[in-house]
């Protein structure tokens, strides 16, 4: 391991030791805790985000039933949305058919992954996630958690209503190199799909076949200084589903 490796992974440990500190209590005090930058890394719903292999995007997924204008006690909504829209996560049961009726849905992803440490690093803006790149990024072991961003950000990709297939996203080598030279077990990305739509379910095969990796897509990284932060991602408990939007936020 190279000397910056070793830097690397010395501050990620001493992070963590921090953070586990403060979820005794015996960490910052209200003052400093008032003191910390929150980053909200989930985009919000609109009907014109993108929608997989859509040039219309998600278009409307909320509707009024209940109008106080109408006449009624309260106004209410009713929300019709593809588990995979937006800032999202997957379960194991969205590539392998045997997960899903076992019952690996997202109400059963680990929450102790989906919250800690984690580190958000730039990629090389000129090609997908290969093994290559995977190598020349020095992720030191022990780190778990690792946010790539992508020309996906800079393209402001997730901005666009129509689907774009040139999207960056781990080839099956990457995704292979990250699975055996790694400990990370959280990958979250910048678009739609982890995977470059070319290795689109061999990727994924890759990832979710040990059942010991989280997939959160669609993150909105934009204007958040790369560095080491605690990651706290939340799924909604959909029983039996395979994906689910996910809130997302960084704090330093």
């Amino acid at each position: 391991m190279n000397t910056c490796s070793r830097a690397a992974l010395a501050k990620f440990a001493i992070v963590t030791i921090i953070a586990i500190l403060c979820g005794l209590g015996l960490g910052m005090g209200a003052a400093e805790t008032q003191k910390a930058t929150i980053f909200d890394i989930s985009h919000r719903y609109v009907a014109e985000m993108p929608s997989w292999e859509s040039s219309e995007g998600v278009g409307q997924f909320v509707w009024l039933q209940q109008s106080m204008k109408n006449g009624s006690l309260s106004n209410g909504s009713l929300m019709k949305l593809p588990t995979h829209t937006g800032t999202h996560v997957d379960a194991p049961g969205h590539v392998f058919d045997h997960y899903f009726h076992a019952g690996f849905d997202v109400d059963t992803l680990d929450l102790h992954l989906l919250n800690g440490p984690a580190l958000l690093l730039d990629v090389p803006r000129d090609q997908n996630i290969t093994a290559q790149v995977m190598k020349s990024l020095n992720i030191p072991r022990g780190v778990r958690r690792v946010l790539f961003r992508t020309l996906n950000t800079d393209r402001r990709l997730m901005f666009q209503k129509g689907f774009d297939t040139s999207y960056v996203g781990f080839m099956v080598d990457g995704a292979t190199w990250l699975v055996e030279n790694t400990d990370i077990k959280l990958v979250g990305i910048d678009y739609l799909s982890v995977a470059a739509f070319d290795h689109l379910i061999p990727s994924h095969l890759v990832f979710l076949e040990g059942r010991e990796i989280i997939l959160v897509e669609g993150l909105k990284l934009d204007d958040v200084p790369a560095g080491i932060y605690s990651l706290h991602c939340l799924p909604l408990r959909l029983a039996g589903a395979e994906g689910s939007p996910i809130r997302c936020i960084l704090i330093k």
